[in-house]
């Protein structure tokens, strides 16, 4: 697999799209300080999966867009795409070794947001790394040669010397798999740790769960036993009430009878008033009849008295004369 092509656009120094043709395997950049020689190997680096804007030799990753000069207005975005050529088939692992090319870009905004593409799907910048892992080709692989880097190797601890051959021979990406499968087994681990400790957390909670079942069931009980008591104790007083009820609906009953009884003697002792009221107001008029009777034969009486004692006078004058 060779790179035969890259694209820049916005990138650094590059504010226009430029491609580099790589029409060999041995392609030399030639050019004054300050033409951007440097920035395609930055550009290399960064599309492989360089996070250190330190590596790529500026302050934060928002350096990599072009920033604007006294001609040029800044941009806001910046984008790599590596392309491959694949004809040979290398032994890259999964779908895409049967591709004839391969293309990967990178492309960032100044908000901050990053985006992967390989061969024109959005992918993560780890589907990048497992593609070139073992091959040698990587942001920090010693496939890319920058400044410094051979004296870098020289002066390279034994430990960093390793970790550069096993690179070269091809077993790092075993290596890193069986990192990652060791970290895997790790966080199975402590996973099961966790579900351990939940587990006892639940087993804990089931134990009050489980008491407060039996007491919600108890509750249950004596609740339905209270509805099942308070419904006869209010069949029991519907049934006093009902007898009061009946009994009071007599008693009304026999209080009418009775007031009908007295109504009826009370008609009866009203009707002999009024007879009575009636004799009395004959028996009135008879008296006055009988009075005035009297009165009149006393009248008569007086004045035949009063005659009799005048023709007594009248005797007694004649005798005496």
């Amino acid at each position: 697999m060779r790179l035969s092509r890259i694209k820049l656009a916005g990138f650094k120094s590059f504010v226009d799209p430029t491609t580099v043709h790589l029409v060999s395997n041995l392609v030399g950049v030639v050019g004054p300080n300050g033409s951007g020689k440097s920035n395609i190997i930055d550009a290399v680096r960064w599309v492989m999966g360089e996070s250190s804007a330190k590596h790529l030799r500026g302050e934060s990753m928002a350096d990599v867009i072009f920033n604007g000069s006294v001609g040029r207005k800044p941009v806001g975005q910046a984008s790599i795409e590596l392309v491959f050529d694949n004809t040979k088939g290398a032994k890259l692992g999964g779908q895409f070794e049967s591709y004839d090319e391969i293309s990967i870009k990178r492309q960032v905004t100044r908000d901050g947001q990053s985006n992967y593409y390989l061969n024109g799907s959005k992918c993560r910048r780890r589907d990048i790394t497992d593609i070139f892992l073992g091959t040698g080709l990587g942001p920090r692989s010693y496939a890319i040669i920058e400044q410094g880097m051979i004296s870098r190797l020289i002066e390279a601890k034994p430990e960093e010397l390793r970790v550069t051959l096993e690179e070269a021979a091809g077993i790092s990406k075993y290596k890193e798999r069986r990192r990652e499968t060791e970290n895997r087994m790790q966080h199975t681990n402590d996973n099961l740790l966790r579900i351990n400790d939940l587990r006892e957390e639940l087993d804990k909670q089931i134990e009050k769960l489980q008491r407060q079942a039996k007491t919600a069931e108890k509750y249950k009980t004596f609740k339905q036993e209270e509805r099942q008591m308070k419904g006869e104790l209010l069949t029991l007083q519907w049934k006093n009430i009902d007898h009061e009820a009946r009994e009071k609906e007599l008693a009304v009953t026999q209080g009418e009878t009775e007031l009908e009884s007295e109504i009826a003697t009370q008609r009866s002792h009203e009707a002999g008033i009024e007879k009575q009221r009636e004799e009395h107001i004959e028996s009135t008029d008879h008296f006055n009849e009988v009075q005035a009777k009297f009165y009149q034969v006393g009248s008569e009486i007086a004045a035949k008295e009063q005659t009799i004692q005048h023709v007594r006078l009248n005797i007694a004058k004649r005798l005496l004369s």
